[in-house]
């Protein structure tokens, strides 16, 4: 099977290269630094289940290069998906398929505007990875695992065949009757404390041990699982519940990526999670007071990351 992975950081990065090293014709698109590493060193992962590096691994900055493939596997930043969208025409054939494995819950419905609906497939991706420096991966954390499904539920066989290729390379699989339901639970998840974290630069560990920080998340998560209702999404009746047992299992030293972006000075997914639960919030007339202040204190920070303001 043919792969393309656009976006290789900890994510793409990460799955990318587990398929490639089962022999999967895999080809990775990545940018700057990273692409110029990949193209002179290879790609290195570190992980906390097995070191491995691909010394040649096919990769380009130019989708044009590689040509139609069977599987893309969508793993940018969300305030890259429009113009990623348009940008992986090249790699489209009959039959392609298109994998969203991006935080948020807008990815999907964006992906599908473009390429199809058809096409697309919903998926989350729970690991704890980064790029560690231009080349390497670094994977510090929770079992590899990919939650895949169509868009309107139940199963097929191309899903199937894909699930069966991931779990070849060692990937956990699940794949759930409603797969737009495990995005919301995962988005729940990161707006909960990825904006608290960007604020107060505090690890995981520390935000949920501290009761200030802690009821911050409390109300965060209820504002989101608000939000997910009125959107008519059948989130679980204890999902805070739930969401709180995974947040405590977590190794303490977690950071989120829009905590490392803005942190490092980087564009970051703040529109994509904290302000999508707001601009979501006010399509249904829910209140998202939490969500607002943060999306406030993180802005100016936002537009100086895209040169927008300078200080």
């Amino acid at each position: 099977m043919k792969i393309a992975v656009y976006g290789s950081g900890g994510v793409g990065g990460y799955f990318g290269g587990r398929l490639a090293s089962t022999g999967q014709d895999v080809a990775f698109i990545a940018r700057g630094d990273h692409l110029k590493a990949m193209r002179q060193k290879g790609l290195a992962v570190e992980s906390i289940n097995g070191d491995f590096h691909m010394a040649s691994p096919t990769v380009t900055d130019d989708p044009q290069t590689i040509g139609p493939v069977d599987v893309v596997l969508v793993a940018v930043k969300s305030w890259q998906v429009p113009e990623v969208a348009l940008a992986m025409r090249p790699l489209m054939g009959p039959d392609t398929l298109v994998v969203s494995l991006l935080n948020g819950v807008e990815a999907v419905g964006q992906l599908s505007a473009v390429l199809g609906q058809d096409r697309v497939l919903g998926g989350v991706a729970k690991i704890f990875s980064f790029i560690g420096k231009p080349g390497l991966i670094r994977h510090i954390g929770h079992e590899p695992t990919l939650m895949l499904g169509e868009q309107g539920g139940g199963s097929s066989k191309r899903l199937d065949r894909l699930a069966e290729l991931l779990e070849m390379a060692g990937v956990v699989v699940e794949c759930p009757a409603a797969i737009m339901v495990e995005i919301w639970k995962k988005f729940l998840f990161t707006t909960g404390w990825g904006g608290l974290g960007a604020i107060s630069r505090a690890p995981i560990g520390v935000l949920r041990e501290e009761p200030a920080t802690r009821s911050v998340i409390q109300a965060c998560m209820l504002e989101t699982e608000a939000v997910a209702r009125a959107a008519g999404i059948s989130l679980p009746a204890d999902i805070i519940g739930r969401t709180w047992a995974f947040i405590n299992g977590l190794e303490p030293a977690g950071t989120s990526s829009l905590q490392r972006d803005i942190a490092a000075g980087r564009p970051s997914e703040l529109d994509a999670w904290n302000g999508a639960v707001v601009r979501i919030g006010q399509h249904y007339a829910v209140a998202t007071p939490t969500h607002d202040l943060i999306v406030s204190a993180l802005t100016p920070l936002e537009r100086r990351a895209r040169g927008e303001l300078n200080f």
